[in-house]
């Protein structure tokens, strides 16, 4: 499947246009590469990639330094996302991770006791050395470019603007590059994936990818889609905190990696999410008169932290 491309340098209105439609059918689309600087862009990738090089041991350096600490790195097999959607023992996903948090905003936010865990300082690495500038970098462009789409999804939700403003103006927003090392079929546990079956949590989520093939997604009769990789495009996935503002006229779509291609691969996701404290309930403008929204009600933050540590449980 070819994904719709939203250039945020056209006409809002017409931004807007192809954002609904994206988000109405499949809740994925792509934004160019250049929508940040490039050499951002792959100074991030690079570092990563130099990261993952390193010796086990010296990954091990800064990893999770104790259970549902969410930043840092995770080891090959670690973690399981497919638990997220409740699945009952699911293999672990076949990748390995480094995180970093909040904390790389341009303005961070000082932690209070409600959103303390989401707070937690990011590890860095001592190698490569200037990971942590890149990487901080890398951050804030994104951060730009999700306040950006959030205003243009406000607008094409028939609401102002600036309307998500309030509710994004503290984001618990994190950062992951992934991993996947080449891998020998025949010897993977049956049912395993280079990442389980999931969605994501937040508002949205940029992904830069590879040229290696591995990302589905679910469509609404439940057979999987292949996504073509597009190296010089981010593609951008709605989270659950979008679908339940919408009532479900847009869509976060359940997704996957699978191993099809065993070559190894690497990827960088920035997941935006709300502020902790914000409620992620039905937008006026997308309930009738009368009716009743499909979803309960639910802080941004506890909701994350639920599912995140779920996934490593």
């Amino acid at each position: 499947m070819q994904l719709d491309v939203i250039d945020l340098t056209a006409p809002i209105s017409e931004q807007a246009r192809t954002l609904v439609r994206a988000c109405e059918e499949i809740g994925f689309f792509c934004i160019p590469l250049e929508s940040i600087e490039r050499s951002i862009a792959d100074a991030a990738w690079n570092d990563a990639a130099e990261f993952f090089a390193l010796a086990d041991a010296e990954k091990r350096r800064i990893e999770f330094p104790e259970p549902g600490y969410p930043y840092g790195f995770s080891p090959f097999g670690f973690e399981s996302l497919a638990k997220s959607t409740g699945a009952e023992s699911p293999p672990p996903d076949l990748k390995e991770s480094l995180s970093v948090g909040p904390d790389c905003a341009a303005n961070p936010t000082p932690a209070s006791r409600g959103d303390a865990w989401i707070r937690s300082a990011s590890l860095w690495p001592e190698h490569p050395p200037r990971l942590r500038e890149s990487w901080t970098a890398y951050y804030r462009a994104l951060a730009a470019v999700s306040e950006h789409l959030m205003s243009v999804m406000a607008i094409a939700l028939d609401l102002p603007a600036d309307f998500f403003n309030p509710l994004i103006d503290r984001p618990i927003t994190s950062m992951r590059a992934l991993n996947y090392p080449a891998i020998d079929t025949s010897a993977v546990e049956p049912g395993a994936l280079r990442a389980g079956a999931h969605s994501d949590y937040g508002t949205l989520t940029i992904l830069r990818t590879d040229d290696v093939a591995g990302l589905q997604i679910e469509s609404s009769d439940g057979s999987w889609i292949d996504i073509a990789p597009e190296p010089d495009s981010f593609v951008v996935n709605l989270g659950d905190s979008i679908a339940q503002w919408t009532n479900d006229r847009w869509r976060s779509t359940v997704h996957r990696v699978t191993a099809a291609d065993p070559s190894a691969r690497q990827s960088m996701a920035f997941f935006h999410m709300a502020n902790w404290e914000a409620m992620i309930e039905c937008l006026p403008t997308c309930v009738e008169p009368g009716s009743t929204p499909k979803h309960e009600p639910v802080q941004a933050g506890p909701w994350l932290m639920r599912k995140f540590q779920s996934t490593i449980s």
